[in-house]
């Protein structure tokens, strides 16, 4: 029975109480445990921003530098005219239009060029030295470009200068120039088709004083020519000339084109700004700036392709922080409440002694505005050193703080409504749940459903700024499950609970009639637990399920340990690879892209649009597959594909196979192979992850023409530890043969150097591009964050009833328990409690990613792979683990503590609560 004790406070001197700094002194633990709770949140909710900015510009700058110039920088064209002059308003147009370009565009240049070009694909050269005196051909392009003497060290004659009427006066690098026998005061042809030739003299030769600078980047044969790989293959070089020299050759009637070329910093170019900068792109592309001049840049289709990733990544974060912070939260509120439970007997004397509620909250907002304030100034502060851009959410420090410091002298408040002389058994009351909590509890449940199926509907990504509602559907879910669960979970344990009385002795019955009674200083520390839970494990789960999803893109896309690209290989140099240490196995073969398909065999017969072309020894490419342990599917119709009469079996992409009909032929180094569709997949191992348009023939099966063989341009390799260094000499010795060959005289160097990727290499290189990186920071703190608030809810549901459960234990040890009951105890108790709890939230966070589907976005991080779903036990079963944990962590400190407790403390505790 409690009785309630009104009336006018005693009179007489009244005892000091001490000041705020004193009393906090005093119940130090409960206040510093708020206070760190605070600064973890504000931590989390300044810091986490400016990292994922950071992380989101580093990574939208490694994608934008390696770009090429047609598709980072924006360049206008316009053709000449017929006699070869500038077109109207050319004059001053690299200042003009550069002053025109739409905001904030001008100020995002960092170099710009106006260049004028024949392109070498419509000019042949003629002369009488080099290749020209052998009868090879050789392509010769002429460019003009402003900062071309500035970027270049002449070695040999003068900078161009011409004058009327003379012939067209050129520089040309030094590796055109022993290339094509060329030295100042040589002269040579260049004609456009059906056009007659301009005459050229040589004046200079030059060295690029940076190869790699910009400036270089849209005339790279001008720097280095391309040599013939095949029969037939022309020379292909660029010479450079002065603006005088390009009039006068497009008065010869050579195609001439100006350009005006602007390259943007992208280091200028942040997250923040992409929507402006692609929005601004997009208008300059639109717009007619001579006319008959096109736009050639892509940089806005990269930047809106990041923005994709980096909305659903934002959105996956806001996701984890909404776990994150409901979690803390919920920590905050049980730390306020520990605190005010650990001075209820101050708080209970206080106001038994006249003081108003008032008092009560003013008694202990004094303290709490010590601590809590500091703190959460401290993790602002502590967030500062995070690098990145400022997140914008600087407005919930003041919420923090405000949560923090006034949730003690609420709760303190809320308990002293009634004074009681003796304080009752609260737990043997099973009272009904109050109407407002009912409706608490079905208004979450209704708010979980509800934005279940909308974020179903519409998804996370809401064309804005992230929806708070959405993100926070994963939380309502975990807290819906957390009330049912918490619900339903006394009825079993009542059940067990009859059991158990009628068993002998009375440790379980007493544990489980606890567990059962489900009172709220227990409930509420296992709803917190839920939600972190869940939150882990569903960041758990998401990091696996894009993990595996790019695992298959690797495997797809270098079916084997490595592959080894080139050109063009000499037949023999599959057996001095096969002879390369760390070598198991290999197996050549040979794409190319874009070659036409026909509808037969006659060079007349109808064209069927291109495709991919891939050749490849089936049998062959499925044990050097096997041998590197890649589980790739390769068809058993190719692999049992044998040489004989008709079209061979081929395996195609679906686009093909609705283009063509049963047979059709590929173009392989311009020679035709029939073939059949005898399968019909999305993807094959080799073929590059998107490709919608592919043919993949049995080279065992095709019947080769005797002067022309199918060269291997790549191998499959299966490898230990190689040495990456001797298979590319290995590997480019081959390809240098095999153009001296065709050639008719030694080369130095393969034209195309050979390449080595491995498969682990192309794996990590997922990981690496897009706005991965900010993907991977936010499932990394999902699951540390999540697992680590688990283990603190763990500490609160064993610490929520730790005084209750001393007395328990007091009293039960003057009727004769021994130690080891004790302990056994608290198991029965607080095992079902915290295990079913726990289990409830990794179901949750197990079923999320199933239950949102598409909704996450994660295939945008899987590129060519849908991501599904893929749950690996050992991730689950390690936050369970650490639940386990701090499960026997707080029942060990609560066991030591009790440990300590005397039978006089049992008849002391008697006395208060008779």
């Amino acid at each position: 029975m409690t009785t309630t004790v009104t009336g006018r406070p005693a009179t007489g001197r009244r005892r000091r109480t001490g000041g705020p700094g004193a009393r906090l002194r005093t119940f130090a633990g409960p206040a510093v445990l708020l206070a760190l709770l605070g600064l973890v949140a504000a931590a989390l909710v300044t810091g986490a921003p400016r990292l994922t900015n950071d992380l989101a510009d580093r990574s939208l700058h490694a994608d934008l530098g390696p770009l090429p110039h047609q598709v980072r920088d924006l360049t206008i064209e316009v053709r000449a005219g017929a006699d070869g002059a500038a077109p109207t308003g050319a004059a001053g147009a690299l200042e003009r239009f550069h002053a025109a370009l739409p905001q904030p565009l001008p100020a995002l240049v960092d170099q710009r060029w106006q260049a004028a070009a024949v392109a070498a694909d419509t000019a042949t050269a003629s002369g009488d030295v080099g290749p020209l005196a052998e009868g090879g051909t050789v392509r010769l392009g002429l460019r003009t470009q402003t900062g071309l003497p500035e970027a270049a060290r002449l070695t040999a004659g003068t900078w161009p200068r011409t004058n009327p009427g003379q012939p067209v006066q050129v520089a040309v690098s030094q590796a055109v120039a022993d290339t094509l026998a060329l030295r100042p005061g040589v002269r040579l042809g260049v004609a456009a088709p059906g056009q007659p030739p301009a005459d050229l003299l040589v004046t200079g030769v030059f060295q690029p004083a940076r190869p790699t600078d910009p400036l270089w980047a849209a005339m790279p044969q001008a720097v280095e020519p391309l040599l013939p790989v095949n029969d037939g293959d022309p020379f292909v070089a660029v010479a450079v000339t002065d603006p005088a020299g390009l009039d006068a050759a497009g008065r010869a009637g050579l195609p001439v084109t100006h350009s005006w070329r602007y390259r943007f910093d992208h280091d200028r170019i942040t997250s923040s700004t992409i929507e402006p900068v692609a929005a601004a792109v997009g208008a300059a592309r639109r717009t007619q700036w001579l006319p008959g001049a096109t736009v050639q840049t892509s940089l806005d289709t990269q930047l809106v392709r990041f923005g994709a990733q980096l909305t659903s990544v934002r959105n996956l974060l806001a996701v984890v922080q909404a776990g994150l912070l409901a979690s803390l939260l919920g920590l905050i509120l049980l730390a306020a409440r520990v605190a005010v439970q650990t001075r209820r007997a101050e708080l209970t004397l206080l106001r038994s002694r006249g003081a108003s509620l008032a008092a009560i909250g003013r008694h202990t907002l004094a303290e709490a505005a010590l601590p809590q304030p500091a703190a959460v100034a401290a993790g602002a502060l502590l967030a500062l050193a995070a690098p990145g851009r400022d997140g914008g959410t600087w407005w919930a420090l003041p919420l923090i703080a405000a949560v923090t410091t006034a949730a003690v002298p609420v709760f303190a408040m809320a308990g002293q409504r009634h004074v009681a002389v003796v304080t009752g058994r609260q737990d043997l009351t099973r009272t009904r749940p109050s109407a407002r909590r009912v409706t608490v509890e079905v208004t979450v449940l209704l708010a979980a459903v509800g934005g279940l199926v909308l974020l179903r509907r519409r998804g996370l990504d809401s064309g804005g700024d992230v929806d708070v509602y959405l993100a926070a559907v994963p939380v309502l879910l975990a807290a819906a499950v957390a009330l049912l669960t918490l619900r339903a979970l006394p009825w079993p344990l009542r059940l067990l609970d009859r059991a158990a009385a009628r068993a002998r002795g009375a440790l379980l019955f007493l544990g489980v009639a606890r567990a059962g009674r489900g009172t709220p200083v227990t409930t509420a520390p296992l709803a917190v637990l839920v939600v972190a839970v869940s939150t882990g494990v569903f960041s758990a789960v998401v990091t696996d399920t894009v993990g595996r999803a790019r695992d298959t893109a690797a495997d797809l896309s270098v079916p084997a340990d490595a592959w080894l690209t080139g050109y063009a290989f000499t037949p023999d140099t599959a057996g001095r690879l096969a002879d390369v240490d760390g070598v198991r196995a290999l197996t050549p073969v040979r794409i190319d892209s874009n070659r036409p398909l026909r509808s037969g065999t006659d060079p007349q017969a109808r064209t069927l649009g291109t495709a991919r072309i891939m050749v490849v020894d089936a049998p062959a490419f499925a044990r050097v597959a096997a041998a590197s342990g890649v589980d790739v599917d390769v068809p058993a119709v190719l692999r049992a594909a044998v040489r004989g009469d008709g079209p061979v079996p081929a395996v195609v992409s679906p686009g093909v196979a609705a283009a063509v009909d049963d047979t059709a032929a590929a173009d392989v180094q311009s020679r035709l192979y029939p073939f059949r569709v005898a399968g019909v997949v999305d993807t094959f191992p080799g073929v590059d992850l998107g490709t919608d348009r592919f043919v993949v023939l049995p080279w065992q099966a095709l019947t080769e023409y005797e002067h022309t063989p199918i060269v291997a341009n790549r191998y499959l390799l299966a490898t230990d530890d190689h040495d990456p260094a001797v298979l590319l000499r290995t590997a480019d010795d081959g390809q240098r043969r095999w153009q001296s060959a065709v050639l008719g005289s030694e080369v130095d160097a393969p034209e195309v150097p050979a390449q080595l990727l491995t498969r682990r290499a192309y794996r990590e290189g997922l990981d690496r591009t897009g706005a991965n990186d900010v993907l991977t920071l936010a499932f990394t703190v999902g699951a540390v964050g999540g697992s680590a608030l688990a283990v603190l809810a763990v500490g609160f549901a064993v610490l929520a009833d730790a005084r209750a459960r001393a007395r328990l234990l007091s009293r039960l040890r003057t009727l004769g328990f021994s130690e080891g009951q004790g302990r056994r105890l608290l198991v029965y108790e607080l095992v079902p409690l915290v295990g079913v709890a726990a289990l409830a939230g990794a179901a949750v966070g197990v079923a999320l990613p199933g239950l949102l589907g598409p909704t996450l976005g994660l295939s945008a991080f899987t590129p060519g792979v849908t991501a599904g779903w893929y749950l690996d036990p050992l991730v689950v079963g390690a936050v369970l683990g650490l639940v386990a944990v701090g499960l026997t962590a707080g029942l060990g400190v609560e066991i030591l503590v009790n440990r300590r407790t005397r039978p006089a403390e049992a008849l002391r505790l008697g006395e208060e609560n008779p």
